[in-house]
């Protein structure tokens, strides 16, 4: 920004040519100009990334997904439709596409499908649906993502999901180690595992491998978990597209009205999101 001056000669601007500048006065008049130029880079570098941001693409913030809280009366109600599983053909789309409008990981989605669709298959009686099998993950595990844990593309959860200690303390049942600390690295108490939270003795009577390649079913791995929960609660629960069937399988695999509720709430949630055109 350049100094503005009057055309006419003062006698003072006289009086400064005919004297030699005085020091002090020179190095303030120095100073002055260097603070000058000091704020007008600030100025020019604040609006370079102001305008740098502004230009960037804008990422659009995906909104949270809500679960309106139900409270039907046990044994009374099943969740809502959850649609047709998809096709192998439609399998990635659908994947994406409701994935996108939920809360579950793509990756955990297709565990949870994959689980609906096997069951289906080789228990068509038990009818239940994927929905049902994510409202149970996202208490358990937030879908495999409980603390600083993640899925990944194998399916395996890293770092592995364990519960707390089971040893009676306020709030958690009283149960002895039943596996000697091979699943939950407990060897005094026992501990639920994995992203469906399966206490070692359940696991080991229910455990099913997804991918039938012979290994042993691992309960961090949600492809495994997933089918197993499925398999478990066709066992206790039998027909779950009733409600006495739901019901029964869902207390079974906790047993609390509001577990129960949560579950429902949740499943008929991923229902209606998955059902929108």
């Amino acid at each position: 920004m350049g100094l503005v001056t009057d055309a006419r000669t003062s006698p003072l601007s006289l009086l400064d040519q005919e004297q030699p500048p005085h020091p002090e006065r020179k190095s303030r008049r120095g100073c002055a100009i260097v603070a000058m130029l000091l704020v007008a880079c600030l100025v020019a570098v604040a609006i370079w990334i102001f305008d740098s941001l502004s230009s960037r693409p804008q990422v659009p913030i995906k909104p949270r997904f809500e679960v309106p809280a139900l409270l039907p009366e046990p044994k009374t109600a099943i969740p809502g439709e959850a649609g047709a599983l998809p096709s192998a053909e439609t399998l990635d789309a659908w994947v994406a596409k409701v994935s996108d409008r939920t809360d579950i990981p793509l990756r955990a989605l297709r565990a949870y499908v994959n689980a609906a669709t096997v069951t289906a298959e080789k228990s068509p009686d038990c009818r239940i649906t994927w929905a049902t099998i994510a409202g149970i993950g996202r208490i358990e595990s937030q879908h495999g993502r409980h603390g600083n844990s993640d899925v990944d593309a194998d399916g395996d959860v890293s770092p592995p999901i364990i519960g707390p200690a089971l040893d009676g303390s306020p709030g958690f049942q009283k149960i002895p180690d039943t596996d000697k600390g091979k699943l939950d690295t407990d060897a005094e108490w026992d501990r639920a595992v994995g992203p469906m939270q399966f206490l070692p003795a359940t696991w080991k009577r229910w455990s099913v491998r997804a991918n039938g390649d012979g290994a042993a079913p691992d309960p961090q791995n949600i492809d495994d978990a997933a089918l197993t929960t499925a398999r478990y609660m066709c066992a206790k629960g039998g027909d779950l597209a009733d409600p006495v069937g739901w019901w029964t399988a869902v207390l079974t695999y906790n047993n609390s009205a509001a577990y129960g509720r949560e579950v429902f709430s949740n499943a008929d949630a991923y229902g209606k999101a998955a059902l929108k055109p």
